[in-house]
């Protein structure tokens, strides 16, 4: 059978990474992950390799493969890797993890290539889009800034003190990032930049998005969504927020999980948005209505992270 065009891809806290067909809900692929749990996936640029964080390591697996082998194994990261990423080329990864540090893997050679040391547990990492800075949040609530050129920590801000950083997320052109905490409270920043090289923070907003609970992950909205701007916010409340960027309003909530939602992917025109919650299940919703229109399950426990993988309009 051929590989479906449209797809994407869960992991869960029972050992497995699934593939499905996107359209159908059809799973059409499981890759057993015996070694730990899988905290985090990314895909590659080019759509071709699956990097998923473990405990303590990365393994990257092959999208159009039946193997279930990994093809690359990244070991040097002491406990829970959270984070994990790619440059825009593919050349390099970057990854955050709860030993404390954030590293930087070249993905033409072996080992760790740098490694930045954040001082406490490291929950979120995004990469800027000028390729150049690498922002992280930590458990202390510490927001950091690493200019990849200067080799050091250009940037510390703590929007509030001992109040982890969940979830960060960078806008498309550079112009926002939203930080996520455990308050239920959005941070947002406008991002300029100064006659240095370093990216200045300019405070914006303070959005109340879930006030109690955590917000697990926050994402702003792709470029092919404009010119409509859209945040989304997963709680543990069990529900998923679309916040209107200009203004902040609260567009819609995304009713449906019965458990935490972990995890949120738009589709790369912005119309769709993938959710993966502790119930167990991942649900593809319509934005426009609101409404989830295909519910994926399969797995046994917690389903973290979907990933966009060939995740185009439907």
């Amino acid at each position: 059978m051929s590989q479906p065009t449209v797809i994407l891809a869960t992991a869960s806290y029972d050992h497995t990474i699934r593939f499905w067909e996107a359209k159908s809900g059809r799973c059409y692929r499981t890759i057993q992950y015996p070694d730990s749990q899988v905290n985090r996936m990314e895909i590659t640029p080019d759509k071709r390799y699956l990097a998923a964080a473990g405990n303590p390591h990365i393994r990257l697996f092959d999208v159009n493969s039946n193997s279930p082998q990994p093809v690359m194994s990244y070991d040097s990261h002491t406990n829970n890797v959270m984070a994990v990423g790619f440059q825009c080329d593919g050349n390099w990864m970057y990854s955050g993890s709860e030993d404390g540090t954030v590293k930087i893997w070249d993905l033409r050679a072996p080992g760790c290539q740098r490694e930045y040391e954040s001082r406490a547990a490291v929950n979120t990492v995004v990469l800027h889009p000028n390729q150049t800075e690498l922002i992280s949040g930590d458990q202390n609530g510490n927001i950091r800034v690493w200019d990849l050129t200067a080799n050091s920590c250009s940037c510390e801000l703590v929007p509030e003190v001992d109040t982890a950083v969940r979830s960060l997320t960078v806008m498309w052109d550079g112009s926002l990032v939203v930080a996520a905490n455990n308050n239920g409270t959005c941070y947002v920043w406008r991002l300029l930049r100064g006659t240095q090289t370093m990216t200045n923070f300019e405070p914006l907003h303070k959005l109340q998005a879930h006030k109690g609970y955590y917000i697990l992950k926050c994402l702003l909205s792709p470029e092919f969504s404009e010119p409509h701007r859209y945040l989304a916010t997963a709680s543990s409340d069990h529900t998923v927020k679309i916040w209107n960027v200009e203004g902040f309003t609260l567009e819609k909530t995304l009713v449906g999980h019965q458990r935490w939602v972990w995890d949120c992917v738009f589709s790369v025109d912005g119309a769709y948005l993938i959710t993966a919650s502790s119930d167990t299940t991942a649900r593809l919703w319509n934005m426009s209505s609101g409404e989830d229109i295909r519910v994926y399950q399969g797995h046994h426990k917690a389903t973290i992270w979907p990933v966009n993988v060939y995740f185009s309009h439907l």
